[in-house]
């Protein structure tokens, strides 16, 4: 199990990031779009990893926080929540408002995740009673997610990465550019368009 990776960020594509070791071995990770969101390139990090061993795939996921590791490895023990959902979940609401909704069995807040039905987030309120308290999850009204990052890039660009993006969460093409739309204006970076767009498209 790799549970712990330190090193320099060598290539940043969203939502995944590469980090090469000190030992020269390059590991793909991927991230919530919170945590991808406050990596730059050439960085020095250190993040929490679970590596998910499937039939057809070894893959790695890193988390800045320990916290939100273990968070996900919560999700992922649901029936049905799988670890790109369980990633999605993390990257459309913060750990902090994931608790906050189930101590108020606000299902419907959960289904603003995309891929999360009435009868699924029914069952994580269930599911998940009581134990993001026990990892130690604070509840916040709050996003609690106001990332810094350089980034730099035309607007082109800009409006790709994060139409990908949302679209690797689970939006559709179209609701991604309408999202995108709506909210885009010319100074904005990356962090700054992909913050936005999440919060039209979850109605946070």
């Amino acid at each position: 199990m790799i549970a712990l990776i330190r090193g320099e960020i060598c290539h940043l594509s969203a939502p995944t990031a590469c980090v090469m070791t000190q030992s020269g071995v390059g590991y793909e990770i991927e991230l919530p779009i919170p945590d991808f969101c406050q990596l730059t390139l050439g960085s020095a990090v250190t993040l929490f990893t679970h590596l998910h061993v499937r039939e057809d795939a070894q893959l790695l996921f890193g988390f800045l926080e320990k916290q939100d590791r273990e968070v996900f490895r919560t999700l992922i023990k649901i029936t049905g929540i799988g670890a790109k959902m369980a990633l999605a979940m993390l990257s459309a609401m913060p750990a902090s408002q994931l608790k906050r909704a189930v101590e108020m069995d606000d299902d419907h807040a959960l289904t603003k995740i995309p891929g999360i039905g009435k009868k699924t987030a029914q069952r994580l309120v269930i599911e998940l009673k009581g134990k993001l308290t026990d990892i130690g999850v604070v509840s916040m009204q709050d996003d609690g997610a106001l990332f810094q990052v350089e980034t730099t890039g035309s607007v082109m660009q800009v409006i790709a990465e994060v139409e990908s993006a949302l679209i690797s969460l689970g939006y559709k093409e179209k609701e991604a550019q309408n999202a995108i739309k709506k909210v885009q204006s010319d100074d904005q970076d990356t962090q700054a368009l992909l913050k936005a767009a999440l919060k039209q498209l979850s109605g946070f």
